[in-house]
């Protein structure tokens, strides 16, 4: 039999391996322990194995795992995802078993319930810890929780389980999660209506289709699409919703408690060890019907999916670009398409991709043209900062400042926007000019002055602000250049002194339980001044936010990057959709901008989306890019710079397999960010016609060579980043 262990074997990670089947067998799924080497490890029983072996000499599979088989349709998906990143199966595996204690069994606790006839004569304490058993409705529970209920101690319990009228039980710790109920009233109206029947048709009619569901900004589409999960349910199917940010899940929980009656399971780096255990198991066993998770929530064992949203699917945080690199969007539709589920993928701002599979008839498509109820679309207007004579160390223009005043003295909100974390992007020194940069990374040191640290945002490492410039040594020239979100605060404390200020940061909250608590303290009132990074763009309600002011909408246009346009445009849109969302509150955005006849600004300001994707999409057909063209990205690293770019020169040089497809090679280059960590980076660039069949020949090109090794190769299919 041939088993795909989670460990990768040597340079090539190939990981399925001959076992000898234990006593009483196993099949193709089975979770298994095996031995590799000294060690134990885990596996899954992947089919026959190759049989090129002395069976005597075969070592035997250790023991099958108290868990349920992973059905033919997640191993199917892991396969065809490896493939498609020529990503090593074993990676791909350890994504789809990043449960704690699988190799455990299953946990139990100690949990009590009524047993024996109750005596006549009981104590006070006794007579509550049976009334609350009672309570609970004849439901076993733990001692923690009856002696709540009762309000007693343990020994009370104890003394309970001695007269017999109490039974004392291990019961699994993972237990099922509440049943929703889909038999709620529905709350929709206009597009709403039709777009929710469609969605509905779709999961009733079975099998794969993807949808894309685009609605401006406070248009309702997470109401429409928690249709669609309804029907799920009532199908005895599961459904699962990947959302881009942990902060938005507070928010999207109490709207399905409210709408089916209970909380889903969720799956996220902010879960507990315990609860991601329970989650995985529940969701293989069925007792977990609604997910609602991050990207990697993809990866769980599903019994029945029959249903998953991507909501915001623009979102750039859906693609991994460490590990395994993927885009969580794209493989939605690919496990949606194995399992026979039905896809949805919901923005007000589309990718490209999505819009091109549209156009192509890949995707159908609905649209919610109004926000709901009486709530109006914002007045967009530009701020031409040529024209404002601003002091120094100041970034908020006059005008600007004037509207954040009158909805402060209305008692309104303002959102001030600034898409850079920290205090200021470069700290120098005025005596030499030299910029404090990171000791192991090609990047300049951003200070954060709330933390009285710089910090490098590539490898995370952290330094005191220097006194003495550590260059030339002469003290107190050191100089913060440029704004942040901290430094954009002390501004507003400043120009504002009776206004209470909350800025949304990420590197800001040591938890995420921490951000989201904080953004329900603003979407309450609880702050009169937002100040914020690219978080607040994503799908939080403020209901008494009625301006947004952007403070340099110029910032994303830098660079080369071949989707800038359309970045800028998603995260203008966004953020200014944060205004004006409840009934009756007109909302206003301002642009502050050096560029304002610049096509994007105007196409932002102007509304028209359509026009300004077709245009998007013209340039990139014409330049045969992505989504009319095929990108792979190549990023060589290694201690040594000359050690990588010789490698890369190789690379560049053996490109017989990529010029018989029509594929072309660019570089080797130094990667903009050219040392990480202490590693040096070097990027090539594959470009291909949309047909050609890339992932074979790049498969086909790397195998030629053996890496040193010191030195590392990542291949990004589609890539999302070039730095």
């Amino acid at each position: 039999m041939g088993v795909l262990t989670t460990e990768p074997l040597g340079r090539s990670g190939l990981g399925v391996l001959d076992y000898r089947a234990p006593e009483g067998g196993c099949g193709d799924g089975d979770f298994v322990e095996v031995p590799l080497g000294p060690r134990r490890v885990l596996g899954v029983v992947w089919g026959p194995g190759e049989g090129r072996f002395d069976r005597a000499k075969l070592r035997p599979v250790t023991r099958v795992l108290d868990a349920r088989p992973m059905r033919a349709e997640l191993r199917a998906f892991l396969t065809r995802a490896a493939d498609y990143t020529l990503t090593p199966l074993p990676a791909m595996l350890r994504l789809a078993t990043r449960s704690p204690g699988l190799m455990e069994g299953a946990a139990t606790r100690r949990v009590y319930r009524l047993a024996g006839a109750v005596p006549n004569q009981l104590t006070d304490a006794r007579f509550r810890v049976v009334e609350a058993l009672r309570a609970f409705g004849g439901a076993a529970v733990t001692l923690a929780e009856l002696t709540e209920a009762a309000g007693c101690g343990a020994s009370v319990v104890k003394g309970l389980v001695k007269l017999g009228v109490l039974a004392e039980e291990d019961a699994p710790k993972d237990t099922p999660f509440p049943l929703l109920d889909p038999s709620g009233l529905r709350s929709l109206q206009g597009d709403q209506i039709a777009a929710g029947d469609a969605l509905v048709a779709a999961v009733v009619q079975g099998g794969y289709s993807c949808t894309l569901l685009k609605g401006v900004t406070g248009s309702g589409k997470t109401e429409v699409y928690l249709e669609a999960v309804a029907e799920c349910l009532r199908m005895g199917r599961q459904a699962l919703v990947l959302l881009p940010e942990i902060a938005l899940t507070a928010d999207f929980l109490a709207r399905v408690q409210d709408r089916f009656g209970a909380r889903p399971a969720e799956w996220h780096s902010g879960v507990t060890m315990t609860e991601r255990r329970r989650v995985w198991r529940m969701v293989a066993e069925g007792g977990a019907s609604f997910v609602v998770g991050a990207r990697s929530a993809l990866f769980l064992p599903f019994q029945d999916l029959g249903l998953i949203v991507v909501d915001e699917e623009h979102d750039t945080s859906y693609k991994q670009d460490e590990g395994v690199l993927y885009n969580a969007r794209d493989m939605a539709v690919l496990r949606g398409a194995i399992c026979g589920a039905a896809v949805v993928l919901a923005s007000a701002t589309p990718s490209l991709e999505s819009w091109a599979n549209v156009e192509s008839g890949k995707y159908a498509r609905l649209d919610l043209g109004a926000r709901f109820g009486a709530a109006e679309m914002p007045e967009m207007r530009s701020i031409d900062m040529r024209a404002e004579q601003l002091p120094a160390n100041q970034w908020i223009s006059q005008k600007l400042a004037a509207e954040v005043m009158a909805r402060v003295e209305k008692g309104e909100q303002a959102l001030l926007f600034l898409n850079r974390r920290g205090y200021a992007p470069v700290t120098l020194c005025r005596a030499c000019g030299q910029q404090v940069g990171c000791d192991d990374c090609d990047a300049r040191m951003v200070e954060h002055r709330f933390l009285k640290r710089l910090v490098c945002h590539q490898c995370g490492a952290t330094k005191p602000v220097p006194v003495a410039c550590p260059s030339c040594g002469v003290e107190g020239r050191m100089a913060a250049v440029g704004p942040g979100v901290e430094r954009l605060a002390e501004e507003v404390s400043a120009r504002f002194p009776q206004a209470r200020v909350a800025v949304l940061s990420s590197d800001l909250f040591g938890s995420a339980r921490a951000l989201k608590e904080q953004i329900a303290t603003i979407a309450d009132g609880g702050a009169d001044i937002i100040i914020g990074t690219q978080i607040v763009a994503k799908g939080h309600n403020f209901p008494h936010l009625t301006l947004v002011g952007v403070i340099d909408a110029d910032l994303g246009l830098q660079g080369s990057d071949l989707r800038a346009a359309e970045r800028t445009f998603q995260l203008m849109r966004q953020v200014a959709g944060r205004a004006g969302r409840a009934e009756g509150k007109k909302g206003v955005a301002l642009l502050q901008t050096h560029q304002p006849d610049h096509p994007v600004i105007r196409a932002i300001l102007g509304g028209d989306e359509e026009a300004f994707w077709s245009a998007e999409a013209a340039e990139r057909r014409a330049a045969g890019v992505p989504p009319y063209g095929r990108m792979a990205g190549i990023v060589i690293s290694s201690p040594d710079v000359a050690q990588a770019f010789d490698f890369g020169a190789e690379l560049a040089r053996r490109d017989g397999p990529l010029r018989r497809i029509g594929a072309q090679v660019y570089g080797p280059a130094p990667a903009p960010i050219s040392r990480v960590r202490g590693r040096h980076r070097v990027r090539l660039l594959v470009k291909a016609e949309k047909s050609a069949p890339l992932q074979a020949a790049l498969a086909e090109w790397v195998a030629q060579f053996k890496l040193p090794s010191n030195l590392r190769l990542a291949i990004d299919i589609d890539p999302q980043s070039f730095l």
